[in-house]
């Protein structure tokens, strides 16, 4: 009667030593070839979970939640300054696939400070940029740039409100020139004023108004005027 061998019941050793070097669930530090250091939980030995990573090269931190390896969820990174050793908050807010992702607040290093939506690392749908020489921008953004309905308040205290394309007001919109005490309102192209109407406005409580008020012009039809030159502008001719 030949001899027949039973198949294991159990996985050979380096199987078990495999299974068993797989980082799963919460862990103490753990240092890679390059230096850097992550401590928090894991998954299938990626990061996955909530964790505090830190970069030995640069210095930078990120603590908070990761995905199959990559920042993913809430989270805020830190650099540390060469100078002072002291570190300072770059951005805290959501994140997706390892990139900026979702709402969050970015803090640039000229002290301006952009508060709203991203798309892959790129400033993109609803956001307000406080910069650094007191300009204020509040509206639509796309790929890093103002794209849409927007209002930019400058630190003189002139505004404009209107639409924007590509970082460039572009469209309809009102530029308010409350130092002079007035108002154009038009179509505007590639961030210049093409055809609208120059108005007084707030002249009276202006900080330097202009010499002479603003003449009335009588026309029969004054939006035909303005539409037919908008027209040619666009084309439509």
């Amino acid at each position: 009667m030949p001899f027949l061998k039973r198949p294991p019941t159990s996985p050979p050793l380096s199987t078990l030593l495999d299974i068993k070097s797989q980082k799963c669930g919460l862990r103490h530090t753990v240092f890679s070839a390059s230096g850097n250091e992550y401590t928090g939980e894991w998954q299938n030995n990626k990061k996955h979970g909530k964790g505090h990573q830190v970069w030995k090269k640069s210095g930078a931190i990120y603590n908070g939640e990761w995905k199959f390896g990559k920042r993913d969820g809430y989270g805020t990174y830190s650099i540390l300054l060469p100078e002072s050793k002291k570190y300072v908050k770059k951005y805290c807010g959501e994140w997706t696939n390892g990139k900026k992702h979702g709402y969050g607040t970015y803090f640039y290093k000229n002290s301006s400070v952009y508060e709203g939506e991203w798309s892959e690392d790129q400033r993109s749908g609803w956001g307000k940029m406080y910069y650094a020489n007191g300009d204020i921008y509040e509206g639509k953004w796309l790929k890093d740039k103002n794209h849409g309905e927007g209002i930019f308040i400058f630190s003189n205290g002139n505004r404009y409100e209107g639409s924007w394309r590509e970082g460039k007001k572009d469209g309809c919109g009102k530029f308010y020139y409350c130092v002079k005490g007035q108002l154009y309102e038009g179509l505007w192209v590639d961030g210049v004023p093409k055809c609208g109407t120059l108005s007084d406005f707030g002249r009276d409580g202006a900080p330097m108004p202009a010499k002479y008020p603003i003449p009335k012009v009588h026309l029969i039809d004054t939006q035909l005027v303005l539409r037919d030159a908008e027209s040619a502008y666009l084309g439509l001719f």
